[in-house]
């Protein structure tokens, strides 16, 4: 397992590396000491997880994983409980309070380190999970079976549900990732579509499909996402 540590208290980061020493599947690939200087790692060396303080100067923990594209599993490490709930709003693996126990450390690798045959579908989101949605000062706690689609727009993702298109620092490719694709289906390069949501279905050009979702929207599959659709979903 891989693993960055951020955390701007240098003697945090290194009581921190002496406890995961004594995991010898643990690998520390960096510590980093500020949001920037985050971002630049997580991105250059993928890690599997990130041990991530939460109140750093300038920007803080919440703030790094809205920029990043890579979204490995996150571990927060605080001395403040005050933030446990908005933590797990945005899917953290688990919430360490400082002091750190060995003992609760152990637990909280212990929630990576599933066996492979499983790993690929428990940490998928599926239709009876929420998340936590930003756009600048706005803030929603969504009910993935309300959203119908997610659509593409450069790096940035727009989230549809109820009124609301809020925009979401992340690429369509590092969503699709974390959604199970039973149910949220990538579309094309542009749509990731939830397969509850699609009222009609007919032939399209070239191969592809047309559905219209139970919003009015229609959406084009292509042809190489269609034939995995028909795979998919055939009888």
């Amino acid at each position: 397992m891989k693993v960055v540590i951020v955390d701007d208290e240098r003697l945090a980061r290194k009581e921190l590396q002496n406890l995961l020493a004594k995991f010898p599947h643990v690998e520390v690939l960096a510590e980093c000491d500020s949001v920037q200087s985050a971002l630049v790692e997580i991105e250059r060396l993928k890690p599997d997880l990130v041990f991530l303080d939460i109140n750093m100067p300038g920007k803080d923990g919440f703030a790094l994983l809205e920029e990043l594209n890579f979204i490995p599993e996150i571990i927060f490490v605080t001395a403040y409980d005050e933030y446990a709930i908005k933590a797990f709003e945005v899917n953290a693996l688990d919430y360490l309070l400082k002091p750190i126990q060995s003992e609760r450390l152990e637990e909280a690798i212990n929630k990576f380190t599933l066996p492979e045959a499983v790993e690929n579908t428990s940490h998928k989101l599926g239709l009876n999970d929420q998340v936590f949605v930003k756009d600048g000062e706005k803030c929603w706690f969504v009910k993935l079976a309300n959203v119908p689609m997610f659509e593409s727009e450069g790096n940035y993702v727009r989230v549809y549900f109820d009124n609301n298109k809020p925009l979401i620092l992340k690429s369509l490719n590092n969503l699709a990732n974390k959604l199970d694709e039973n149910v949220f289906f990538r579309a094309n390069r542009k749509y990731i579509i939830n397969l509850n949501w699609v009222d009609t279905i007919e032939n399209w050009f070239n191969g592809g499909l047309m559905v219209k979702l139970k919003t009015g929207n229609k959406i084009e599959i292509s042809r190489r996402q269609a034939s995995r659709l028909k795979d998919m979903k055939s009888l």
